[in-house]
């Protein structure tokens, strides 16, 4: 077992262990606009783990955001999640939604949680089990968050560092939109980049669905000795960049800027390129 993703073939063998727990976290719509391959389809015995509703903070406009504490431990509690459980996460689309359920259980203090390589697809396509997603009722698991707020940065912190320069910003969104050369999205957003951000769409880090070999995304990840922050349209995409990085063994400090472009593109005040 890794440090931020196992196989399927590892999560095969161990669909018995008795501390596992699978969380499906797939999005059925999604700002890529990549059409799922599977509908209400699950690995056997995963739960759904709601990043929209339950694992957002749904009082706030912005689409995705970080829910409180105390909403995530009540929403984990429900799904059957204990302090000891060994979380894998996964979604429809390969990699996609499932970095950032593994970001919030990493922001909430839970260090037993991996991302499934390859999520749903290449579990089906190496003929493991699957069912029809259900509603159920879990018994009740006992876990509690312990926020770690360095993991996190406002847009008050992004505007500083534009100043400072104290950390490296990356921007997990695709080229076209980086550079503002199309519409983003979400309407009523400008359309560029924060200033000073780097550029390395999430999209280059992946091959069908799973993550390059470490050797491959060395290649492509600038790194030197500052902390490392990622953005993207929404804070879901950008902790696919934040784990590429755990996967080449970089050690400095990460964290996401929540807002993202959905925040930051529709402030006329703050600046962009």
């Amino acid at each position: 077992m890794g440090k931020t993703i196992v196989s399927v073939k590892w999560l095969h063998e161990h669909l018995d262990d008795l501390d596992l727990i699978i969380l499906d976290a797939s999005q059925q719509v999604n700002q890529a606009k990549v059409e799922p391959q599977f509908q209400d389809v699950q690995i056997k015995g995963a739960r759904y783990f709601d990043i929209k509703n339950d694992f957002s903070d749904t009082e706030n406009t912005l689409p995705n955001s970080l829910p409180s504490p105390e909403k995530f431990a009540k929403a984990a509690i429900k799904l059957g999640v204990n302090t000891e459980s060994k979380i894998v996460v996964y979604d429809s689309l390969g990699i996609y939604s499932s970095p950032r359920a593994w970001w919030l259980f990493k922001i909430m203090g839970h260090k037993n949680v991996w991302v499934l390589d390859g999520g749903l697809p290449e579990w089906a396509k190496q003929g493991y089990g699957v069912e029809k997603t259900a509603n159920r009722v879990y018994t009740l698991g006992n876990f509690k968050s312990k926020f770690k707020p360095e993991l996190f940065k406002t847009k008050e912190q992004i505007l500083e560092n534009i100043a400072t320069k104290e950390a490296a910003l990356i921007d997990a969104r695709s080229e076209n939109r980086f550079l503002g050369e199309t519409e983003e999205p979400r309407a009523g957003l400008r359309s560029g980049h924060i200033p000073g951000s780097i550029n390395i769409p999430y999209t280059r880090l992946l091959s069908e669905g799973k993550f390059l070999p470490k050797e491959e995304l060395a290649r492509i990840l600038p790194q030197d000795d500052k902390p490392l922050l990622f953005t993207c349209g929404s804070g879901v995409t950008a902790c696919i960049d934040l784990i590429a990085y755990e996967l080449i063994g970089n050690k400095n400090p990460k964290a996401v800027y929540d807002g993202s472009w959905t925040e930051w593109g529709q402030i006329d005040s703050l600046p962009i390129e």
